[in-house]
């Protein structure tokens, strides 16, 4: 039997504002086509299939488009639940999809019934184990103690274990969970209970195969204990990713092979660093042209309207941030403010975050400050119109 392991679709999610829906769509069908070329049995989705418990209307259309195309693939298709997903919202309609060969697996009462397959070495089970919240899943699975998701995954996987011992068959276990020795890439929401938050592979112990959801990347925990990553790079710190769905053959005895299939790049990522001017020319950036986009800006002075002007090079820059170069002395803050007046301290702020205040805006500060702490207006030097219409032109 071959089996196609995905998860983390995420299905909805923006990326710095920027909506993704067009370019998960494109994944999916790159998806339905790797099943098609494997000639797939079955497509598991290891949670996290929306990004919201309540997704948009489009988000849905596009998770109705990819089924649809994944089956007519020839693949039946297992969904578990993640901690994005609504499990009573993903899982409604179960019963009836079973029959077109959508299995969803999202409540803890259908943990230990498998979807059962064939082949002809006998029977495939498929146990899907939904994203379990400690506090909740717990009083469902008899799980006295406080011990967080070991605990109750451990209750969850006996119940699997107990069910497998009467059928004496090829087993896979669906699971959306952070097992010790796995690396978190940073665009997962944090699944921590009381700070115990990820469970050790051994909890899973009598599956042949594992597959794994919530972290991002592919990787490897033990052979047969895997996360195939999302569908797509959701942050700047996943570029490097080469995303993958695993295809995993089952034999008489087991899993025979895992292997690591890239999907195709819709868009990448990069992140470029500069100041604004040779951004905007140097030819060593233009095969960013067609990226998503991420800009430290290096001006000596915070460059105006950046965003708009990155645009027009790269037209899905979707981040820009400025530091001012060498802006780090080392000093701490109580040191740089001692036995400076508080003018001098407005001023240096000013020159961080902009750049050196003129002449001008120097003696408006001084007015401003004199008003705060009720110095009287005599003590303050009168502007005449003469001096503003020179601290405009100044600052122009």
């Amino acid at each position: 039997m071959r089996i196609v392991h995905t998860s983390d679709w995420h299905l909805g999610r923006t990326f710095h504002g920027v909506e993704l829906l067009a370019d998960q769509r494109r994944a999916l069908t790159h998806l339905a086509e790797l099943v098609a070329a494997e000639s797939a049995d079955a497509v598991i989705v290891a949670g996290d299939v929306y990004d919201r418990s309540v997704p948009s209307a489009d988000a849905v259309r596009v998770y109705d488009e990819g089924l649809a195309e994944i089956a007519a693939a020839g693949a039946q298709i297992v969904v578990t639940s993640g901690n994005h997903d609504s499990p009573t919202r993903l899982g409604a309609g179960s019963g009836f999809a079973a029959a077109g060969g959508l299995h969803l697996r999202t409540s803890i009462a259908d943990i230990d019934r498998p979807v059962v397959l064939s082949d002809a070495h006998g029977d495939v089970a498929i146990y899907g184990i939904p994203y379990l919240e400690p506090d909740t899943a717990r009083r469902h699975l008899g799980v006295e103690s406080v011990g967080g998701h070991t605990a109750v995954l451990g209750a969850a996987m006996t119940r699997v274990r107990t069910d497998l011992a009467a059928r004496r068959t090829r087993s896979v276990v669906v699971a959306h969970a952070f097992v010790s020795g796995a690396a978190a890439s940073g665009s997962e929401r944090s699944i921590s209970v009381g700070g115990v938050e990820t469970v050790p592979a051994e909890t899973f112990s009598g599956a042949d195969y594992v597959a794994l959801g919530h972290l991002h990347s592919p990787q490897r925990v033990t052979d047969t204990v895997r996360y195939s990553g999302s569908l797509l790079p959701y942050s700047f710190g996943e570029r490097t990713h080469r995303k993958a769905a695993l295809v995993i053959d089952l034999d008489a005895d087991g899993v025979s092979a895992v292997r690591a299939h890239e999907l195709p790049v819709v868009r990448e990522l990069s992140s470029l660093t500069g100041v604004l001017g040779d951004l905007l020319t140097d030819e060593q950036y233009d095969a960013a042209q067609d990226h998503y986009v991420e800009v430290t800006l290096t001006d000596p002075v915070r460059p105006t309207d950046a965003m708009r002007r990155l645009r027009e090079r790269f037209p899905f820059a979707v981040h820009v941030q400025w530091e001012r170069p060498h802006s780090g002395s080392g000093v701490d803050y109580r040191s740089r403010v001692r036995g400076r007046t508080d003018a001098e301290i407005v001023a240096s702020f000013i020159a961080d975050v902009r750049d050196e205040p003129t002449k001008g805006e120097r003696v408006l500060l001084e007015r401003a400050l004199r008003a705060v702490v009720g110095e009287p207006e005599s003590d303050a030097a009168e502007l005449t119109l003469f001096d503003i219409e020179a601290i405009v032109a100044e600052s122009a």
